[in-house]
This record gives structure tokens, C-alpha cells and sequence, in this order.
């Protein structure tokens, strides 16, 4: 499980495309216990360290390498980074971390657009697109994961949504290399895809308890 606090910003050093799938390599400052099999998010996208070690020459830079299979290739939007590209990193949370941000799997729902990046004062103001079929889960004062950042919705209009991005956040992450038209990964509240399960349970029982029509 992730909380969506990204960690660093990483780079994407290496790629190499197999008929199973999409390695990549990705190096990143700070990451100081790596190990294999270990849970790691890219960009939101929860992925299992198959390799790592230490970049020479470059204090505590590290690198790992993870494997991406074809259907998680044709979900989200790794298959387009190259060498040189920015992509958020956040180790799993340890049981005695501490929980700051909201429930975050890596499952990525869907892929978003950004539609426009607008500088306010000290932040940012970014809109995303709602693709077709998610826009019940994005709510108002919602929590949503864009490329594995916790961000609460600051304003939901028709089929896009606005949130607010503080400088830690713009400065950390890959936000600030983002334009319009750009991709990112989208995961909403898991929370709210349990409510709407039990919901339609309890319409199922209630419609199913209910006496017949009567014939006259």
C-alpha cells in the first residue's frame, strides 16, 4: 500500500522492449534500501524491483530496475517514457510508517490529460481531464492519485477537475515538466469504489425482498 506521498523524482535511464513486455531502469536520490522484490511505485504504478545497486560516482543516487507486462503496459502510459524522463517514486509504506495522504494501491484506474497549467501566486493550478466513465469518483474536496501524488480536488467542472499544487509538491514530483496535452495516471479513492459496491448490493437485496406485483 502507497499514500501517495512521492519520495523523489526519478529518471528513467534505461528502457528495453521484450514480447512479454517493457523494462525499465530508473535512477533516483535517497533510495537507501532497495531490495529484490521490493513494492515501488513509478509514477503510480506499482511495480516490483527485480534488480537495483548503486550509481558510481554519484553519492547516494541508486538505480532499480523493474518489469512491466503487456497488460499493464496497455494501462497505463509507460510504454511513451524514454531515457531522460522524470517519474515519481514512492517506496511501500512500512507498518509503523507514518500515514500522511489517503489509501493509494498503485492500480491505476485510467489515464488523464492534463488540460492546462496555470501559475497562482506561489502555486500551481493544474486541470485534468475526467475520462468517460470515472467522473462519479471524482468529487468536490475529493481524494484522487495523479502519477501516484495525493492531491485533493479543488474544483470539478463537467468532464475536468482543477487541483491545487503547493511548490513542495511542483518542485518534487515530475508536475513541474507537465504541459496541456500531457499524460498521467489516474487512480480515485478506492474508498469510493467500495461504497458504490456495497450500494449496488443493497439495491440488489432490496429489489430482490420485494413482494411481487400483484396480479389484479
Amino acid at each position: 500500500m502507497f499514500t501517495g506521498i512521492v519520495e523523489t523524482a526519478g529518471e528513467v535511464v534505461a528502457r528495453e522492449e521484450t514480447p512479454e513486455g517493457l523494462r525499465l531502469r530508473v535512477a533516483a536520490d535517497g533510495l537507501d534500501d532497495l531490495h529484490h522484490g521490493q513494492s515501488i511505485a513509478v509514477s503510480g504504478v506499482c511495480l516490483t524491483v527485480e534488480e537495483f545497486g548503486a550509481v558510481e560516482g554519484a553519492g547516494d543516487r541508486s538505480w532499480f530496475s523493474v518489469f512491466l507486462a503487456a497488460e499493464t503496459v496497455a494501462k497505463t502510459y509507460l510504454d511513451e517514457v524514454r531515457e531522460g524522463d522524470a517519474v515519481n517514486i514512492e517506496r511501500a509504506l512500512a507498518a509503523d510508517g507514518r500515514f500522511d495522504g489517503h489509501v493509494v494501491q498503485g492500480h491505476v484506474d485510467t489515464t488523464a490529460e492534463v488540460r492546462a497549467v496555470k501559475r497562482v501566486g506561489e502555486d500551481w493550478r493544474f486541470t485534468f481531464s475526467v475520462p468517460e466513465g470515472f467522473g462519479k469518483y471524482v468529487v468536490d474536496k475529493g481524494s484522487v492519485a495523479l502519477d501516484g501524488i495525493s492531491l485533493t480536488v479543488a474544483e470539478k467542472r463537467g468532464d475536468e477537475f482543477d487541483v491545487a499544487i503547493v511548490p513542495t509538491t511542483y518542485d518534487l514530483t515530475n508536475l513541474s515538466g507537465k504541459q496541456a496535452g500531457d499524460p498521467v495516471h489516474l487512480e480515485v479513492d478506492v474508498v469510493a469504489k467500495y461504497v458504490e459496491t456495497m450500494l449496488e448490493g443493497y439495491a440488489e437485496s432490496l429489489l430482490a425482498d420485494a413482494p411481487a406485483p400483484s396480479a389484479d
